[in-house]
């Protein structure tokens, strides 16, 4: 079977003209090929100044000016090739063939073969600069030379994962790659001779068109955000790149787009607005769902709760939840951060003083119990609360009573009490440095709020929510992350949890310009890889070995169900059945 080549479909309505060789303009895309050995499949003419590349060598690491550079970039080859994933868009500079210094965008991605074997990987190289005194564009011709390899019958153009098309001067399209298809719905045989507007009917067509804009401008246009109509009437948002098609004298014979759907944010967020019955907590994951199933009577009862997780997992949210859906939330929630006041202070902060109580109390304060009557009061970080105050504690949630500090009268208590810790409170026990019959007060539910490395699959919303968020407060018009942001969202451990995934992106809204956040937006990209994430051994073992409270909580709010309980941990029934042994919970 015959391949069909990208420059014959380009040139199928110039057959009768002048001997044209159509090149990509600058910053359009130059495309290299490697093998699993990163040797050079094609040498493209004309190219020699940018990468010098030549057939059958290796491809030309060594021009690359930074070291960091050149080891990112032979990180995503070597991904590409041992485990078929695609990089983001990676900024490198080298030295070209005059000595000058270059920056271009490189994408990697892998080549297959067939479903299952991948032969080697792709470069795509965007914004090419070229120096002046060398030609202004590449040659389609010598590019499609260079990558016309019979590759599972199919050209290189298809196999790129983004859509690509051309089109003529008449605005109708003369080429089609399979990836265009699979994203509007329309074959080949449908789009090829039809005007471009036919078949994407986007709200751009008639206004701000990427394509036009080449076109009269003469310039390229990337990451422009397009809403176009599928074939069968579906709304799809799109990222599109744009470029002219001109001859080697210069003349304009059509122009080039590249296109790729962006996730679609609105439809994940209403999923999780539609299936959760507490709209302000965002998740759909397996735990999730737990937690949401047990919030209803929990916030339906006036018993004392006791939230523990890790930091920045939730939990003041969890509270204000319980609060805002129990039969108090008109009244006052009252949050105290027990490890944020000094020691002298967070007595007369809990239960208020009296005038000249101490030293600088020129007139009376009311305690956050008064402020908190007929609400809820809630106690962050439990377990930074020194021996002295939790006696103190222990005395109004059992006579439900206390006095101001300095003062003789006695003030009714009527407030619920949510407390809340990450540290292990059983631990903190068995060292005497936290009450035992205190304890046992506070956790009449004791509620497990679970890591964001537990619940991965709810990542995706999490973003979401938070791009829409910053949108708002930074008055900008993000889209979505790259697919490769999302790739090393799913992978990172999140020792900070939604906190940290939430500053992640508060940081990236800083930087980017477009509608689609790059990887290298973020604060670190190298710290998101897996080897210094989850991918680590000790890291997979901390995770693996929940403490005896959490285990505990775990049952409590399974009912004893150990299946379900070790869903809710993250972890295997046989590592939660170990556990159990170790700490003797029968």
């Amino acid at each position: 079977m015959p391949t069909t080549t990208f420059e014959e479909g380009a040139m199928a309505s110039h057959d009768n003209q002048e001997r044209q060789t159509p090149r990509i303009c600058g910053k359009g895309s130059l495309i290299i090929v490697v093998d699993t050995k990163m040797v050079v499949r094609n040498g493209t003419p004309g190219s020699g100044h940018v990468f010098q590349l030549a057939a059958g060598k290796p491809l030309p690491l060594d021009t690359i000016q930074n070291g960091s550079d050149r080891l990112r970039l032979q990180s995503a080859l070597k991904d590409a090739i041992s485990s078929g994933v695609s990089s983001g868009e990676m900024d490198i500079r080298f030295r070209s063939a005059g000595h000058e210094l270059v920056k271009v965008t490189v994408r990697v991605l892998p080549l297959y073969r067939d479903l299952s074997t991948i032969d080697g990987a792709i470069l795509v190289v965007h914004e090419l600069p070229i120096p002046r005194q060398a030609p202004r564009t590449i040659p389609i011709k010598a590019l499609d030379r260079a990558i016309n390899v019979p590759v599972a019958h199919q050209t290189l153009v298809d196999s790129i994962p983004e859509g690509v098309f051309t089109i003529d001067l008449k605005w109708r399209i003369i080429s089609f790659n399979h990836e265009a298809e699979t994203i509007t719905g329309f074959s080949k045989k449908e789009a090829i001779g039809r005007h471009c507007w036919e078949i994407f009917q986007s709200d751009m067509c008639n206004l701000n068109c990427p394509l036009r804009q080449a076109m009269e401008q003469g310039r390229s246009y990337m990451d422009q955000d397009v809403r176009m109509i599928r074939k069968g009437g579906e709304a799809l948002t799109i990222l599109v790149n744009a470029g002219l098609l001109k001859t080697m004298t210069g003349k304009v014979i059509g122009a080039v787009e590249t296109f790729r759907p962006l996730a679609s944010a609105d439809a994940r967020i209403e999923k999780n607005k539609n299936n959760a019955s507490f709209p302000d907590i965002i998740g759909q994951s397996a735990v999730m769902k737990r937690l949401f199933s047990m919030l209803t009577d929990i916030a339906a009862s006036d018993a004392n709760v006791l939230l523990t997780g890790e930091s920045g997992t939730g939990k003041e949210l969890v509270a204000r939840t319980l609060h805002k859906h129990s039969q108090r939330g008109r009244k006052p929630f009252v949050a105290v951060n027990c490890s944020a006041l000094a020691e002298s202070l967070l007595e007369s902060e809990l239960f208020g003083h009296e005038k000249a109580a101490f030293t600088g109390a020129a007139k009376g304060k009311v305690g956050r119990f008064e402020m908190a009557r007929g609400g809820t009061l809630f106690l962050d970080e439990i377990g930074d609360l020194k021996p002295e105050l939790q006696v103190k504690l222990l005395r109004v949630l059992e006579q439900r009573e206390f006095e101001r500090v300095g003062g003789t009268r006695t003030l009714p208590m009527d407030a619920r009490i949510i407390s809340a810790t990450h540290q292990d409170l059983r631990d903190a026990m068995a060292h005497g440095t936290f009450r035992e019959d205190l304890y046992y007060r506070l956790r009449t539910v004791p509620l497990t709020i679970p890591p964001l490395r537990h619940r991965l699959d709810d990542i995706p919303l999490l973003v979401d929510f938070f791009v829409q968020k910053f949108n708002s407060s930074l008055r900008k018009q993000v889209r979505a992350v790259d697919d490769a942001v999302m790739g090393l969202f799913m992978q990172y451990h999140w020792p900070g949890n939604v906190r940290e995934l939430e500053r992640t992106l508060e940081h990236a809204f800083v930087f980017v310009k477009g509608p689609l956040i790059q990887p290298h937006h973020l604060p670190a990209p190298d710290e998101f890889s897996p080897v210094k994430g989850f991918g680590m051994p000790e890291e997979r073992a901390l995770a693996s070995k929940p403490t005896r409270e959490a285990i505990v909580n775990a049952l409590t709010q399974t009912d004893g169900a150990r299946a379900d309980a070790a869903r809710l941990l993250g972890i295997s029934r046989t590592s939660l059945w170990r556990r159990m042994r170790v700490f003797k919970i029968s």
